[in-house]
């Protein structure tokens, strides 16, 4: 399998771009070698500049839940396109998409768009710093929340994958007030509350990590959670810009029925178009300019292409293929710890409905980042390299999600099983 154009686009983009990449973890740094530049897709397939095919389990790092290239939401996009791409005035689908989110996320009662994931964890933590009049947040070890300043502490993706557990940039005086425990740990939680609690604006959580891997909740944690935020009059913040759509209709907080004081979501609700939005309690959001006094704002959010595109998507959306979805990934992962088993590989492989991820190690459980890196990254960037050969693309770093659609077919699954059984063999 070539790949001479992708080496060729590497080299002219380290020119011009930094790192030759315009997101850190696409840099393969937490694989070795180069990045395969892409040119199209089609349902669970994605093709590079050289022509080459893979099956994808990266899904635009989330989106993609019926997979690329989905028909209704090219349809919308082209309609919309013909119409106007931008405004930055108010349109009809900006209204549809905020009523839809509203329906869908059991805690969401009022929306704002943004532009990015990023953008709407930022606001949703000032947002929460504006109500109480309290300047700290919690977060949690590997959880990434964007690169807003506060956020880059200790944080997951393209930060941990780099081996840069701290960003310099981020003043002090600012990072002093960011707490970070560990992710699962209930206890940590409690103790930060006895010391901090007063001080304490928000928690902010992944409700299923997954930017350090896919780690679900251990029982209680999140309900944990919603106790002690409650108890200390600080906001709960549910991070679903990964999860939001993607583990069920109403995302991880209906999964597990915790409700959180504010979400942030993105992704899926841009159908793969560049978004973000976070929304909660009425009287909360209401607290906004130009309602309230808490500034934000956005010149292009609520962007009619990505509005369109992620309305045609989330209105595809059932509970059959949530069904769908669930039952090929749980599929995929028995396999998997089937085959290594056989090769006499240790793995540990968590699932929450259509996302996983594969840790290499013989603990029998991923709970907590410390145990995420203390997996075998080496043998993970085997993997992935043996993977891509055979024509399977997984996350270039051992530190995220994959991702199932539902263009994942049996027999998709069956041609990944094949390569993967003759890649596990070198692994051993």
């Amino acid at each position: 399998m070539t790949r001479q154009t992708s080496d060729a686009l590497y080299e002219r983009a380290s020119k011009v771009i930094p790192g030759g990449v315009n997101s850190p973890v696409r840099a393969f740094r937490g694989v070795g070698g180069t990045p395969v530049f892409f040119k199209d897709a089609d349902g669970a397939y994605i093709f590079d500049v050289d022509g080459n095919q893979y099956i994808d389990f990266v899904a635009s790092w989330g989106p993609m839940l019926q997979g690329f290239s989905y028909q209704p939401v090219v349809d919308a996009v082209r309609e919309q396109a013909q119409l106007a791409m931008s405004f930055g005035a108010p349109t009809e689908i900006e209204v549809k998409m905020a009523e839809l989110i509203c329906d869908l996320v059991p805690s969401v009662e009022k929306v704002r768009m943004v532009n990015s994931g990023t953008e709407a964890t930022m606001s949703a933590i000032r947002l929460a710093r504006g109500i109480t009049g309290r300047d700290k947040i919690v977060k949690f070890e590997g959880g990434f929340h964007g690169h807003g300043d506060s956020l880059l502490v200790k944080a997951g993706s393209g930060v941990l994958t780099l081996g840069l557990p701290d960003s310099p940039g981020v003043p002090a005086d600012l990072a002093q007030h960011t707490l970070t425990v560990p992710y699962n740990d209930l206890n940590s939680v409690e103790r930060v509350f006895d010391t901090f609690g007063q001080a304490i604006a928000a928690v902010i959580v992944e409700p299923v990590a997954g930017n350090m891997g896919c780690i679900p909740p251990l029982p209680g944690f999140l309900e944990g959670l919603r106790s002690q935020t409650t108890d200390h009059g600080a906001l709960l913040i549910f991070d679903e810009v990964m999860t939001g759509f993607r583990v069920a209709p109403g995302g991880a907080q209906e999964l597990y029925n915790v409700r959180p004081d504010l979400t942030t979501l993105g992704k899926v609700i841009g159908g793969g178009l560049p978004v973000g939005a976070f929304g909660g309690r009425a009287d909360f959001m209401d607290q906004l300019a130009p309602v309230g006094s808490i500034y934000q704002s956005g010149t292009l959010s609520g962007n009619p292409l990505a509005m369109k595109s992620g309305y045609a998507l989330l209105s595809s959306l059932d509970t059959d293929q949530y069904s769908t979805l669930e039952r090929q990934t749980t599929r995929l992962v028995i396999e998997l710890k089937e085959r290594a088993a056989t090769n006499g590989i240790n793995v540990t492989i968590n699932n929450v409905c259509a996302m996983f991820s594969i840790f290499f190690t013989e603990q029998p459980t991923v709970t907590r980042f410390s145990e995420v890196i203390a997996a075998d990254s080496d043998r993970y960037r085997k993997f992935f390299h043996g993977m891509l050969a055979e024509g399977v693309y997984f996350a270039p770093s051992p530190f995220e999600a994959a991702f199932v659609s539902t263009c994942h077919t049996d027999a998709i699954l069956d041609a990944t099983l094949t390569a993967v059984d003759k890649v596990f063999p070198t692994l051993a």
